[in-house]
């Protein structure tokens, strides 16, 4: 079985007991995996929750790199929401400098990238 290990040279499961946090069920980091958000993010009052879990979201397709293409009806179906909904989250996204979208053409999903980087320290 492999661990992640950070810089400290701890697992993911020694650095959450030290937080506090318990963990019940499969390594978190081997079962079904799971995604972080960066802490200015989840702090941001200038973005909606529904924002937040898209980027989350879009976050865990590019887990292997710096981009991702889901459908916007994935999207809808994986947050339980609308299309609709998600083309405003995607938007609100945009606007604020966390995402760029390439469109591919008709019939194509787009291409997303995330920005993992505060506003202004680009």
């Amino acid at each position: 079985m492999r661990y992640m290990e950070f810089s400290s040279g701890k697992r993911i499961g020694d650095l959450m007991r030290d937080k506090n946090i318990i963990l019940r069920g499969a390594d978190a980091a081997t079962a079904m995996g799971f995604t972080q958000l960066p802490n200015f993010l989840l702090k941001s009052k200038k973005f909606s929750s529904g924002d937040k879990i898209t980027f989350a979201m879009l976050l865990s397709y590019a887990w292997q790199n710096d981009f991702c293409f889901p459908g916007q009806a994935r999207l809808a179906a994986d947050m339980g929401i609308t299309e609709r909904s998600v083309r405003t989250h995607l938007k609100a996204l945009e606007v604020g400098g966390l995402l760029a979208i390439t469109q591919r053409g008709q019939g194509k999903t787009n291409i997303y990238e995330l920005n993992l980087k505060p506003p202004g320290k680009r």
